[in-house]
């Protein structure tokens, strides 16, 4: 997990968030930046607890990993960021992000797939890491329109991404595994080896 602690870190390694408005990105964000600073629900009036969103003007948002044995700077972006315009970042992983409840957002990944490719893989055969992630995962609901697992994970090997994970901000279910996985997604890019799937699609 992340470490507010101010570590010596050498390494900066840049995650972009993609994916369409509304889908849960900026909330993932303030989650993974809060932590467990979070204000209780009260008991009784079924409100989810709150935590603090964090301003589209701080990003990028900050982390100090440590992963195998290394230390590095996590800076996430997302697509909102009024300072820099996504596509002249020069991001080493990258999230493609929609909502469990909405399958718009779902069929709207394969365009943002189309952009990863157009703007940030300037080579034959050069590929950058891709994260599918399921954002808002207790809004999943029985009904015609579910999206479960199994479908979204056959897509992301469709899109040809690296890893899927799913979780909910809100209720921080699978939050720690999925950022842990996210960590580890990004300290490999730091490595020979680097952050790519070799075997295809990896569910987390």
């Amino acid at each position: 997990m992340a470490d507010e602690g101010g570590l010596d870190t050498e390494t900066t390694v840049t995650l972009l968030i993609l994916g369409d408005s509304g889908c849960g990105k900026s909330t993932f964000l303030s989650r993974l930046k809060n932590g467990k600073r979070m204000m209780p629900s009260q008991s009784g009036t079924g409100h989810a607890p709150q935590f603090e969103m964090l301003r589209d003007s701080d990003q990028p948002f900050t982390f100090d990993i440590r992963f195998s044995k290394k230390k590095f700077t996590l800076e996430a972006y997302d697509t909102s960021n009024p300072n820099q315009h996504w596509t002249s970042l020069r991001p080493d992983v990258v999230v493609l992000a929609f909502d469990i409840s909405n399958r718009e957002t779902l069929n709207g990944l394969k365009a943002w797939r189309h952009d990863i490719i157009r703007y940030f893989q300037h080579g034959q055969g050069e590929r950058i890491p891709v994260l599918m992630l399921g954002l808002k995962r207790d809004l999943r609901k029985e009904g015609p329109d579910i999206i479960y697992p199994q479908e979204t994970y056959r897509i992301a090997q469709e899109l040809r991404c690296d890893r899927y994970a799913e979780c909910s901000a809100m209720t921080g279910e699978l939050l720690a595994e999925t950022f842990e996985d996210l960590a580890r997604l990004a300290g490999m890019t730091t490595t020979d080896k680097g952050g790519q799937s070799a075997g295809g699609c990896t569910i987390l």
